[in-house]
């Protein structure tokens, strides 16, 4: 052997040994991650499903703006899953059915009738439907930091036609090569010849999935040869049919803002709203088009040429003797199909939010990315709807920096039914309704005023409260002297009258004269332990989010039961199967009849206190009860209040933290009493519980009176704890009775 070929020979033995060293790096890399990576889901976040029964509430413009919502398709006459019709308040509706964690709902055909904004008939065919449920909204997924968003099917459960039409266009020796085409490349290469550039790439489709799972999209001769070699690799580890499904499941089909559109079950979804099943030849042949270029061809941004590159693929699949000409000449004269109702997937990030981080608690980031689970949420479209129309109604008219924030739960349950947590609901930055941090001035005051009212041998709503001015030193030698909103001070007032009339002075005299450790240990009953150990907490001072307070007005709607806000109801595994329940959760904090004299004085606040401008938009024979917050210098507008079914906090403010010019009534208020007359469907009910009784007592003096006295007020009162009498009237003359004494006297 020459000194020449010596050198030659070791570089290319070493050269043999690197290449044998790299592709066995590349078997163990396949080998490890094949698998897995096929099978990786990210979570999808459902919406309530909407309930369906006689008498439930509902508008028969909100159903059909759901059913919008959920993709169906408007029709002279429904046939089909996902189909409906209108004629007024009668729906035709043929559901698209659902797998829910606990059974099946079907897809089936039903007439529904609304008469007075409730459903006053519901039948399927002749049979009436006791209950039923729409498919649930899917309103987000959790996603891997590439975002990528698949169904997963089964090679089984692919119509026959576009496997067969798939393979006519992208790889037609599929079956009977080693992963790569000689004849392919070849073919490749002289097209690239003769145009100067790349316009051809040759790939199989185990090449595809290759580049797909493993490589960049840069063209360069070794990653071309890497390529191949794992196309080759995975071909000897993996089934034709195995590849194929995963290729099904992998393929890029375009984007819906951050999330990337992989596989062709997603997108039937996506672009049809229907599964992969029930797809016409044309919307197949549309599918595997897009897979040459899925931005070019997207058929809701260029259907002219998503149609030319439809019909070519149709041309291909009779050339391949895939369907006759016949059919391809139906499919070609097709509309494109394409189901273009809005999208509102991931339309609500500050909800999500508070979904990923009750999630973030329980589980690993990775495991939401990646096991294909499903969570069921209580988030009603509906209700947000219309808390994004108050938001929107109330702050278009007011200062453009000014950002809102506001929560609505359910009374019963404390489900969190709808979150918005800026001014621009879609914006998916900074959530004040989660982490703005504000004082919450007045809305405080309650927790003060439910401290007195558990010691009912000291304090009743009748008890005299002084609203003169107060100054207090604290141990640092530090003056404290509050004042009232009005820069003025009214004696002897009411304790009711006190706190919806919101008298600082009296209000801070009143938690002096408890001791601040018995607030703040109120506050921590009702779910608020960040206060801080102050004497200004009795006013609000501290930093809370409007979840957070709405945590403390949850346990005061619910009668004292303090309970969880719940943003998840169920999760199940990406089999179905459940894995996590959440069930109602509550434990009793305070004493149910110092609540149900609270709720008295929360109710006098908006009947004839600081938030009687929510009967601006509310029916005056609609029960509420709520509280208005200003913060020093009309920094903070907040409002808390709750009916029968719904609570909600809202809040406005700026950024900056510079004034707003606006009191609790002025801002918040309206955003509260315009989502509440359109949002609430049952109002406050008034059922003393054991123990309150209602008593007549003389407004100016707190002592007994009797009914058809001057002055006289019906209060309720913790059996005991009601003042001595009766008494002869003081001024006896024409009674006036003011709108307690007409709501409750019937109740006594």
């Amino acid at each position: 052997m020459t000194k020449t070929r010596r050198p030659l020979l070791k570089l290319a033995t070493v050269l043999l040994l690197l290449a044998g060293v790299g592709v066995i790096m590349l078997d163990a890399r396949i080998t490890a991650t094949f698998s897995d990576r096929m099978w990786a889901l990210p979570a999808k976040v459902y919406a309530r499903p909407l309930e369906l029964y006689v008498g439930t509430p509902l508008a028969a413009e909100d159903l059909a703006w759901e059913l919008e919502l959920l993709g169906y398709r408007p029709v002279t006459s429904a046939r089909a899953p996902g189909e409906y019709s209108r004629n007024g308040s009668v729906f035709d509706i043929y559901t698209h059915g659902f797998d829910f964690p606990s059974e099946r709902e079907p897809a089936r055909g039903v007439r529904l009738v609304i008469s007075g904004e409730r459903v006053s008939s519901l039948k399927s065919g002749i049979e009436s439907v006791p209950l039923m449920r729409l498919d649930p909204l899917q309103i987000g997924g959790i996603y891997p930091s590439h975002g990528e968003d698949r169904i997963l099917v089964r090679l089984g459960e692919v119509p026959e036609t576009l496997l067969a039409g798939l393979l006519a266009v992208e790889d037609r020796r599929f079956y009977e090569h080693w992963g790569f085409s000689i004849t392919g490349i070849a073919r490749a290469f002289f097209s690239n010849l003769q145009s100067g550039r790349v316009v051809a790439g040759g790939s199989t489709i185990t090449q595809q999935l290759v580049k797909n799972y493993y490589l960049t999209p840069e063209r360069t001769i070794v990653r071309k040869l890497t390529e191949i070699a794992m196309a080759v690799l995975l071909e000897l580890h993996y089934s034709k049919e195995a590849i194929l499904e995963s290729y099904l499941n992998e393929v890029y089909l375009g984007q819906e803002g951050p999330r990337a559109i992989h596989g062709f079950a997603l997108a039937a979804r996506h672009y049809f709203q229907a599964p992969l099943s029930r797809l016409g030849l044309h919307q197949q042949a549309l599918l595997i088009g897009m897979i040459k270029g899925p931005s070019l061809y997207n058929p809701l941004r260029n259907p002219e040429r998503a149609t030319e590159r439809r019909n070519l693929v149709l041309d291909e699949m009779a050339e391949a003797g895939v369907i006759n000409d016949g059919q391809a000449a139906v499919a070609r004269a097709m509309p494109l199909g394409v189901n273009r109702a809005s999208r509102v997937r991931d339309a609500f990030p500050a909800y999500l939010e508070l979904v990923r981080r009750q999630l973030g608690e329980e589980y690993r980031a990775e495991d939401l990315e990646t096991l294909g689970l499903s969570i069921f949420t209580p988030f009603d479209p509906i209700l947000q709807r219309q808390l994004e129309r108050s938001t929107g109604a109330v702050l278009n008219g007011l200062d453009h920096e000014l950002e809102s924030a506001s929560i609505v739960t359910r009374v019963d349950t404390g489900e969190v039914a709808a979150l918005v947590g800026g001014r621009q609901v879609r914006y998916a930055g900074f959530n004040r309704a989660l982490d703005a941090r504000r004082p919450a001035g007045s809305l405080l005051k309650p927790a003060v005023y439910l401290a007195a009212l558990e010691q009912p041998a000291r304090y009743t709503l009748a008890t005299r409260l002084d609203d003169s001015p107060l100054r207090h030193e604290g141990k640092s030698g530090q003056v404290w002297e509050p004042a009232n909103f009005d820069e003025s001070f009214h004696g002897e007032v009411p304790l009711h009258e006190a706190l919806a009339q919101s008298y600082n002075v009296a209000t801070a005299r009143l938690g002096l004269e408890l001791g601040i450790g018995r607030v703040r240990d109120m506050l921590e009953r009702l779910g608020l332990p960040e206060a801080p150990a102050l004497p200004a907490v009795t006013l609000g001072v501290g930093e809370y989010s409007p979840l957070m307070l709405a945590r403390m007005y949850q346990a005061i709607a619910a009668g004292g039961f303090r309970m969880p806000l719940r943003s998840i109801r169920d999760i199940v595994d990406a089999r179905g199967e459940p894995l996590k329940r959440y069930p109602l959760a509550y434990d009793r904090r305070v004493d149910q009849r110092a609540v149900h004299l609270l709720h008295y004085a929360l109710r006098a606040v908006v009947r004839e206190g600081t938030g009687r401008t929510v009967y601006r938009r509310l029916p005056r024979d609609f029960a509420v009860a709520g509280k208005t917050g200003t913060t020093d210098g009309f920094r903070d507008s907040w409002f808390a209040g709750f009916s029968g079914d719904l609570l909600a906090v809202s809040w406005i403010g700026r950024d900056d933290n510079l004034a707003t010019g606006l009191t609790g009534a002025t801002g918040a208020g309206r955003i509260w009493s315009d989502f509440m007359a359109a949002a609430a469907r049952r109002p406050l009910a008034y059922r003393m519980p054991g123990g309150v009784s209602l008593h007549w007592v003389d407004e100016a003096t707190g002592l007994a009176s009797r009914e058809g006295c001057e002055g006289a007020r019906l209060l309720p009162f913790i059996d005991g704890s009601e003042p001595e009498g009766p008494r002869a009237c003081a001024r006896p003359g024409n009674p006036v009775r003011d709108w307690f004494q007409r709501l409750f006297g019937d109740e006594s």
